[in-house]
């Protein structure tokens, strides 16, 4: 049922008000805003209806999908589909067949503009779109139809941001991030990219729409900047290794024991926007350099080209203290003995000169 709201939801499922409201001030912490956006997310879920959502499959591994349902956010494991009225997801979806595909039909001429349009997957253009059939449709053609009534779209992972592996090289079956498919009309974009995105990223960007009836604020690559605004390594717990010139240079060193900096091992952290590092996965439990792994930077366009998952980045330089205090400290003695052998010089000269002038003062005065 579309028309009721989130809350109206929750008290059907047994959620006390204790329970909701707390939900509603988790929710605001997960999105960034201070304590009183709480009462504005909690006055939208029980005023405004669920957002109609239609949820469209194309080339992927369907693990956004599995990262969305699990998603350990207070209450969000249990009511997080309620949040939103989802009428398709091909995955998840209880019916099948002609019955499924006719949900598509339903929900455009129920919410014609009104509904939203989330893509996991991306299309591929070649032979006409052959290579992803739907229904006995190329998903290209499902895509641009539902698109042309969305209210927006929202690309979920890397795939439907970015491309990912189906569109690393050589590509053969031209598979193409959504923003850049060819006749697509003009809709609102917004890119949660990941390989697959953080469950409670995804959650909250549904929240932020539902509350405040509008995206959340966009990089310039149409990412939310509540999650992407940062790099992993900013706030990553082996940030302090990586200054002290502390690295990991194989996985089963001494360094590795000790937790150093993965850096020279591969990681893609610098250079990697994403939360994990904040928010981390599993219910805040732990993120990939926490359990031992470099970043592959799979948040990132074109990850799959830009070398190997263990070739270390040439482009990031950092101050080693403890690796570089020798050099340093030789480089400041060098800095200050060749300061102190000009000053001698210069006294020396000045010296001559006084010397100098005052022999010519006395032979004046013999003369």
């Amino acid at each position: 049922m579309a028309s009721e709201t989130f809350y109206e939801v929750m008290r059907r499922q047994g959620i006390t008000r204790r329970s909701f409201t707390k939900f509603c001030s988790l929710t605001a912490a997960a999105l960034g805003l201070g304590p009183s956006y709480a009462q504005a997310i909690e006055t939208a879920m029980e005023t405004k209806p669920r957002i109609p959502v239609l949820w469209l499959h194309g080339l992927e591994c369907t693990c956004c999908s599995e990262s969305f349902i699990r998603s350990a956010h207070p209450l969000a494991k249990d009511v997080i589909l309620s949040m939103i009225s989802l009428d398709y997801d091909d995955t998840i979806m209880a019916a099948a067949g002609f019955q499924a595909e006719s949900i598509i039909d339903e929900t455009i001429e129920k919410y014609n503009g009104n509904f939203i349009l989330a893509c996991e997957g991306n299309p591929p253009l070649n032979q006409e779109g052959m290579s992803c059939i739907i229904g006995g449709k190329p998903y290209l053609e499902q895509l641009k139809k539902a698109a042309d009534h969305c209210k927006a779209i929202i690309s979920w992972g890397s795939c439907a941001s970015w491309g990912c592996v189906q569109a690393a090289r050589p590509n053969p079956t031209q598979a193409t991030p959504i923003h850049k498919v060819p006749g697509l009309p003009a809709k609102p974009i917004i890119k949660v990219p990941g390989c697959p995105p953080i469950a409670e990223v995804m959650t909250a960007v549904i929240a932020y729409i539902l509350t405040f009836d509008r995206f959340p604020e966009l990089d310039m690559q149409g990412r939310p900047k509540m999650f992407y605004s940062q790099r992993i390594h900013d706030k990553c717990y082996r940030r302090p290794h990586f200054d002290a010139g502390q690295f990991v240079e194989s996985f089963d060193d001494e360094g590795a024991r000790r937790g150093y900096c993965l850096y020279k091992v591969g990681c893609k952290g610098p250079t990697t926007y994403n939360a994990c590092s904040t928010v981390r996965w599993n219910g805040g439990l732990s993120f990939p350099i926490q359990a031992g792994h470099p970043c592959i930077g799979c948040s990132e366009d074109g990850f799959w080209d830009k070398g190997g998952f263990y070739e270390r980045l040439s482009d990031v330089h950092g101050f080693g203290i403890e690796a570089n205090a020798d050099k340093i400290g030789g480089t400041a003695a060098g800095i200050v003995g060749a300061a102190a052998a000009v000053h001698a010089a210069a006294s020396a000269v000045k010296r001559a000169r006084s010397n100098s002038s005052g022999a010519n003062d006395k032979r004046e005065g013999q003369d």
